[in-house]
């Protein structure tokens, strides 16, 4: 999983979001987020994608990594490795050597309607203190006029962008998880299984 930490106000953030939308969003094996910050909202231009729970989880894995700042564009890689700034051949690498491990928990959605079936499977055991089971809606594909701020003047594509964020409860990885939610609307489907506190992912999976 790479989540993308961007704003619409961000004069350095539009090569990272063309790189996912146009690379990492069009893979199969990877599960690309956008998550807008809002911390640059202030500079003339309010992001609507912008959320302050991404601010906060941004801010969890740079404590995390012992750092007290946080900056845009950031890549995080499976929960784990941070790449701050475009550095496409830096999060490709990442991603070949997480691909290289298999995951610890199988995920699998099944998506009816607007019903979706999450079932969550532990291939080994989990970490002590187990895992958080998150839900995250997204949309697939938007495009943003821009006419204030850093971009003044331009617009951008913006693809996989989180609407919401939630979790569906703590899981000791013991015994499958199976679980039925209500998924009306055209936003994407996304179930992530992280260690608690913002720690590393151990499975995902998606549906449109």
């Amino acid at each position: 999983m790479v989540e993308l930490f961007t704003s619409q106000g961000c004069s350095s953030c539009p090569p990272a979001d063309r790189f996912l939308a146009e690379h990492l969003a069009q893979r199969d094996d990877v599960l690309a987020l956008s998550l807008h910050v809002d911390y640059w909202d202030y500079i003339g231009w309010k992001d609507d994608f912008a959320h302050p729970a991404f601010t906060t989880r941004q801010k969890s894995y740079a404590r995390s990594a012992g750092s007290r700042s946080i900056y845009t564009p950031q890549m995080v890689i499976d929960g784990q490795d941070q790449v701050v700034g475009f550095q496409p051949m830096q999060v490709v690498d990442q991603i070949m050597r997480h691909a290289a491990n298999p995951d610890p928990v199988t995920v699998r959605l099944e998506r009816k309607g607007a019903i979706t079936r999450i079932e969550a499977v532990a291939q080994t055991a989990l970490p002590e203190g187990g895992a958080v089971i998150q839900f995250v809606r997204y949309a697939p594909q938007r495009e943003v006029a821009i006419e204030r701020g850093e971009n003044a003047g331009r617009t951008i594509h913006y693809a996989n962008i989180v609407t919401q964020w939630g979790n569906l409860g703590a899981w000791s990885g013991q015994e499958p998880f199976v679980a039925t939610v209500e998924t009306k609307g055209p936003d994407a489907v996304a179930i992530i299984v992280q260690r608690a506190g913002t720690g590393p992912v151990l499975g995902a999976g998606s549906a449109r």
